[in-house]
């Protein structure tokens, strides 16, 4: 009988905790979270805004709380979705085999969500075996168990490439995932396997270091094959729409709210705050701001950006930390942005420090690379974080922009374009946003002023931005990351060639090969290694991206408002609130 080397896991609490400073959130985020027109202008938005927030106000003894995170999002479906907004709904309707939890502080923390406890087995041939026990009676919200068969069934389902989930990858450490998510396997044979109702068995191919943070991700959540199947419609509707999460869609006025109730088949209903959660569907800014300050919503995370430095030094914004980057996404094989020497220009003559200073003014950090600070290294680096570790691929020291430029203006005459003489003009595409509109308007004029070149702006509702980006529909565009754990994998094999997330159209086997050798060993210094050389390829020579700053996550909570907690992945949480 093969060795193997046994490591018992029950109920850690502490075992997988993100390290966190305070706390994070989408554009992705991104992961982002902008949004879709939820109103004609500010006008309607707010009518928009007390109409939704109608039902949310306390009646007959209940606790209503209404926030508002974006606007309609592209999709509630767990697999499917990949941005914030979307996330955190899912967060509250559904559960994965690992949860977030509250650590008495407001910061969350990994727990045992719908397994109770689980045991890891390292065998001798580098695979590690995960295996899963589920809690005692945990049911979907319409009383059906929930069982392992439901588990291995949606993450197959997630692997599977007809499924075409951006986040397939997310499961790439699973034995079996690169045969199936190419097509040459059958889904069966990907290694999750429900040994009985009660037991989940993942075998993965090596010993992936923040494995239990996916069991947490909303794209591993379980879902119903019997709502699922033959349905592309089920997210829509609330008898098809069944989560095993604390609580259960109730209704969904498009581009107005999606209200969700207290789930009776919770295995902690007892412990749950509101009655019911209205989120709220804005894209106005101004209307989101408004709704806030009239009592109409109780959180808010998106503000006017003329607003922000008041809002801030009357101390009313509270700022959290976050995990994510905004930037440029330049399309790698557009006939212009197709050369390197390009995208480098135009990003270094973005004036960053101008743009944090002067339009975003929420605290951000003017960022100086792709991977944020407060992402992890290689344990025993002294402290220091996967930035501190990998420095700087540019200086955004104010003395130092006009040099930038210099430096820009010389690449672009060496392509070709003398003080930007012949050069064509382009289009920088944004999502629908008070915020993304000022900022584009600033690197349209830092880029015209610098290089001689004409930029036009294109701005889109926010589903229609994201499929437009997906597709490379576009020459330059806003992004924006946010960490799904705390790793600089999360950030960096998006790039890999044809990911779900690679927005940017980018290919480049020597990139590929480090993320390969990143994910092919599990000695902590060796995975860092190879991944600082990513970047170093992805930002230092290929210039794919051009980083304007490390976010912070501002937001709004009424005063009386408690028990909201929140992770720098972006999440906020808010079935444990009360109104005091």
């Amino acid at each position: 009988m093969r060795k193997m080397k046994k490591i018992t896991s029950l109920a850690l609490v502490s075992a997988m905790a993100v390290s966190m400073a305070a706390c994070g959130s989408s554009d992705s985020a991104e992961t982002t979270a902008a949004t879709t027109a939820a109103a004609a202008d500010t006008e309607a938005a707010e009518t928009t805004a007390a109409e939704s927030a109608e039902a949310a106000e306390t009646t007959d003894g209940e606790y209503n709380l209404a926030v508002c995170l974006a606007s309609e999002p592209q999709t509630i479906d767990p697999a499917l979705n990949s941005a914030v907004d979307g996330a955190i709904m899912v967060n509250h309707m559904f559960e994965g085999l690992i949860k977030w939890a509250d650590d008495g502080e407001g910061n969350a923390i990994s727990a045992p969500g719908q397994a109770e406890s689980w045991e890891k087995t390292v065998n001798d041939d580098g695979t590690v075996t995960y295996v899963f026990t589920l809690r005692d009676g945990i049911k979907w919200s319409d009383g059906q168990p929930v069982t392992a068969g439901d588990f291995e069934y949606s993450w197959k389902r997630l692997a599977n490439p007809e499924t075409a989930a951006d986040y397939c990858y997310m499961i790439d450490m699973v034995k079996g995932y690169a045969e199936v998510s190419t097509g040459a396997a059958d889904p069966d044979t990907l290694a999750v396997t429900a040994l009985d109702d009660k037991t989940l068995e993942i075998v993965l191919t090596y010993d992936c270091p923040y494995f239990l943070e996916i069991a947490a991700f909303p794209a591993t959540f379980p879902v119903r094959q019997d709502m699922v199947e033959g349905n592309d419609e089920w997210t829509y509707d609330v008898n098809t729409y069944i989560g095993n999460g604390p609580y259960k869609m109730s209704e969904w006025s498009h581009n107005a709210y999606i209200d969700v109730v207290k789930n009776e088949n919770y295995y902690d209903y007892e412990n749950l705050g509101p009655d019911r959660i209205r989120f709220t569907l804005l894209d106005d800014a101004n209307a989101m701001l408004a709704a806030f300050n009239s009592g109409e919503l109780d959180f808010i995370e998106n503000f006017p950006t003329d607003e922000m430095a008041n809002y801030l030094a009357s101390g009313e914004i509270t700022i959290a930390d976050y995990l994510g980057t905004y930037y440029v996404c330049f399309n790698t094989e557009d006939e212009v942005f197709s050369d390197p020497r390009i995208r480098k220009a135009f990003s270094l003559v973005i004036d960053r420090n101008y743009i944090v200073e002067n339009v975003s003014q929420a605290g951000e950090v003017p960022a100086t690379a792709y991977v944020p600070s407060g992402v992890n290294d290689a344990e025993g680096a002294s402290g220091d974080d996967f930035r501190t570790v990998g420095g700087e691929y540019y200086s955004v020291a104010k003395e130092d922009y006009e040099a930038n430029c210099e430096e820009a203006r010389a690449l672009l005459a060496e392509a070709g374009y003398p003080n930007g003489e012949g050069f064509p003009t382009v289009e920088y595409t944004y999502n629908t946003d008070d915020k993304h509109k000022a900022i584009a308007e600033a690197l349209q004029s830092m880029w015209q002023e610098e290089l001689g070149v004409t930029v036009t702006l294109s701005n889109q509702d926010w589903n229609v931005f994201l499929e437009s980006r997906k597709q490379g529909d576009y020459q330059i565009a806003r992004n924006g990351w946010i960490a799904d754990y705390n790793d600089p994998c999360s950030f960096l094999d998006m790039w890999y060639t044809d990911g779900g997330n690679n927005d940017a159209q980018y290919s480049n086997p020597e990139y590929d090969a480090q993320i390969d050798a990143a994910k092919a060993t599990s000695d902590p210094a060796e995975r860092m290694a190879a991944f600082h050389k990513a970047e170093d390829i992805l930002i230092g020579q290929d210039s794919v991206l051009a980083p304007i700053y490390f976010y912070t996550q501002p937001y709004m909570l009424a005063d009386d408002i408690d028990g909201m907690y929140y992770t720098p992945l972006g999440y906020f949480f808010f079935g444990y609130t009360s109104r005091n």
